[in-house]
């Protein structure tokens, strides 16, 4: 698959109460302008991989879904109450017929679009996932000819291996970093974060 077919879901909680386990992680720093900015690298990174025609984002916050539709996302509302599974379906419902379609976490601060483009390119017919850098949770669930099905939450590697998608353990230490807690925040300044994060970081410290 060398042509941009792939559409990339991405669900953004409220941003007040996303990325909880952050809060605070960021001297001087509002935590929704944190989770926005990880949002915003993630969309950013999507939309610069060669393979991905759109990136969707689903979300019930207006700021998220002005900022996310001002760098080039497609925004669907989310109906509140729903739940990160029913968003990515919400999603994914919206996306041609026909057309590939993965959902993806809006954590991936420091993501690379050529590491996206090759997990991409490793997803055969039916579907594929990517666990995280832990092996237990999701970053990417890809479906090309069938139901996407996505069953994120704790746990969800096993349960996307157990519902029949096939793991793709490739080296990409980027799409594989997903940021909940501040430890995930070092470890993706560690590899470079994106332009949104990177500005929020206070003075002296190495993003």
């Amino acid at each position: 698959m060398g042509d941009a077919i792939w559409s990339v879901v991405l669900p953004v909680k409220r941003l007040a109460a996303a990325k909880s386990r952050l809060r605070g992680a960021l001297d001087g720093v509002r935590h929704e302008e944190l989770a926005l900015a990880l949002a915003c690298d993630t969309v950013a990174a999507v939309l610069a991989c060669p393979l991905v025609a759109e990136a969707v984002v689903v979300t019930a916050d207006p700021v998220a879904t002005a900022v996310l539709a001002g760098l080039g996302a497609r925004t669907v509302a989310e109906a509140d109450g729903g739940g990160l599974n029913a968003a990515l379906v919400r999603g994914a419902a919206t996306v041609g017929a026909g057309r590939p379609v993965a959902a993806l976490t809006a954590d991936l601060p420091a993501l690379r679009p050529a590491e996206l483009a090759a997990a991409l390119r490793s997803v055969d017919a039916g579907r594929c996932f990517v666990p995280d850098a832990a092996g237990t949770g999701t970053v990417l669930l890809a479906a090309d000819g069938t139901a996407l099905l996505p069953g994120f939450g704790a746990g969800s590697a096993r349960r996307h291996a157990g519902s029949g998608a096939r793991r793709l353990d490739g080296h990409w230490p980027s799409l594989r970093r997903d940021v909940d807690t501040v430890a995930d925040l070092a470890a993706a300044v560690r590899l470079g974060l994106g332009r949104h994060t990177i500005a929020l970081c206070p003075a002296g410290v190495p993003c």
